[in-house]
């Protein structure tokens, strides 16, 4: 179903040959367990290490695959193209590391990146706080500091790898006057004293991502473990999050594309009142608005994933691909559900699976009315 595309080069489409047989092989029939689990298991991660799909874009000095954003934009089109949930590699790899790599010393890349790259250690982000939402300058983490050490107290809610994590990145106040320029980030390592998971977050979809709550209780981290300057978190969050809210339009135009497909095997075999579904104008139509939106958007996402490959996404750019790819991929869910019946209602069809697992795809990265509000700044 795909448009004849030309934004990879040949060692790019190698290494998805290699992403999709290890996503058959070790995903795949995992996948019940993992749901049933409600997350994926260390195993995977360890594997997915060893195979080269962590961290592909970090320099090999420091355990990397020395790749490019091109990489990392593959091992987020198979994962969707697979229907494999939970295994956050996007997050871990292509999220949180680059906060590590690029903001931290010599020292903290040496400390902290091979295990990142080989699975020993599973990142998070801790951003949203319960009551805050996307509002990132109210948030109340406050790392207060005695000495040589911070004072972390505060919580965290909506953290994905929550419960898997050896490493969070924390979102916090040094200085809770200062509004925007009091954030700063910090490590922290899960193993420290006052630090505890809460509850396993039960989710409508997206069943084997494990999201939790994470509490602090006056844990003493170094200040060593602070990425960047102290009152910079802000700044360097806006950074980032263009990045990551660009992923999720990469998986958004592959996710669709699969389904379409799906849903065409599908009604082109089911028969109702003595003929396909596929023989009715009403399916033929609907399908047909699908693909050029599919088209749409696959052109769209292929213009900024070039531009990204040379560093040259912008943040309304970011926006505007997240908010298309999204919305779009939800309109055509939900037209694609009905086509089905009440087959579409049933989890063991992909397109019920998508259901109930795309929807947080326009509030998580920022939800479409924050992605709204960045583009229209610009207008």
């Amino acid at each position: 179903m795909q448009v004849e595309r030309s934004v990879y080069r040949e060692d790019h489409e190698t290494f998805r040959t290699t992403v999709r047989r290890f996503l058959e092989r070790e995903c795949v029939p995992q996948q019940a367990e993992w749901d049933r689990d409600g997350q994926v298991s260390r195993e995977v991660w360890l594997k997915a290490g060893r195979e080269g799909l962590l961290c592909t874009t970090l320099p090999t000095e420091y355990g990397g695959g020395g790749g490019d954003f091109g990489h990392a934009a593959i091992i987020a089109e198979e994962i969707a193209h697979a229907g494999v949930g939970g295994l956050s590699i996007g997050l871990h790899s292509d999220i949180v590391a680059p906060y590590i790599h690029r903001l931290g010393t010599e020292a903290q890349k040496r400390k902290w990146l091979p295990g990142i790259c080989r699975g020993e250690q599973i990142l998070a982000v801790a951003i949203t706080e319960p009551g805050g939402g996307s509002d990132v300058k109210s948030l109340r983490t406050t790392a207060v500091r005695d000495g040589d050490d911070y004072l972390i107290n505060g919580s965290k809610t909506f953290i994905s790898n929550g419960f898997l994590s050896d490493l969070v990145v924390v979102v916090c106040k040094t200085d809770p006057a200062a509004g925007a320029k009091g954030v700063s980030l910090v490590v922290v390592e899960t193993d420290r004293p006052g630090f505890r998971r809460g509850r396993k977050l039960d989710k409508v979809g997206m069943r084997a991502q494990d999201t939790a709550e994470l509490f602090f209780d006056n844990i003493r981290v170094p200040v060593a473990n602070r990425l960047g300057e102290e009152g910079k978190g802000f700044a360097y969050l806006m950074q980032e999050l263009p990045q990551e809210r660009f992923m999720i339009a990469v998986s958004a135009a592959t996710k669709l594309e699969r389904l379409l497909q799906q849903t065409l095997d599908y009604v082109k075999d089911r028969r109702a009142f003595d003929q396909t579904v596929w023989d009715f104008q009403n399916t033929k139509f609907k399908l047909a608005d699908i693909k050029a939106q599919s088209v749409a958007l696959r052109t769209m996402v292929d213009h900024y994933l070039a531009a990204h490959m040379s560093r040259r996404l912008t943040v309304e750019e970011a926006a505007i691909a997240k908010l298309f790819a999204t919305e779009t991929l939800w309109k055509c869910i939900d037209d694609m559900v009905q086509l089905h019946g009440g087959y579409g209602y049933m989890l063991e069809y992909p397109i019920a699976r998508a259901f109930v697992d795309m929807r947080v795809s326009r509030i998580y990265g920022g939800t479409s009315e924050v992605m709204r509000d960045l583009i229209s700044r610009k207008l």
